[in-house]
């Protein structure tokens, strides 16, 4: 998130990484997230607005892990 969202009340600016490149999206969410808030694009809203959730990377959690193996 490059601004945050505000839920319902408004949207933030997100972000993307498209075509080899980065673009800036208008973000809107159903909570509001914080500035830097790693997100999901779920939808489309065309011209350049998206709907977003937060987002936690699964392999982050096993990186906790890898002691363990083997």
């Amino acid at each position: 998130m490059v601004l945050g969202t505000r839920g319902a009340a408004g949207a933030g600016e997100v972000l993307v990484r498209v075509r080899g490149g980065t673009e800036t999206f208008l973000a809107w969410s159903a909570e509001p997230l914080a500035r830097g808030t790693r997100v999901l694009v779920v939808t489309s809203r065309g011209g350049r607005q998206v709907d977003v959730i937060e987002w936690a990377d699964p392999l982050d959690a096993l990186a906790g892990d890898a002691g363990d193996a083997g």
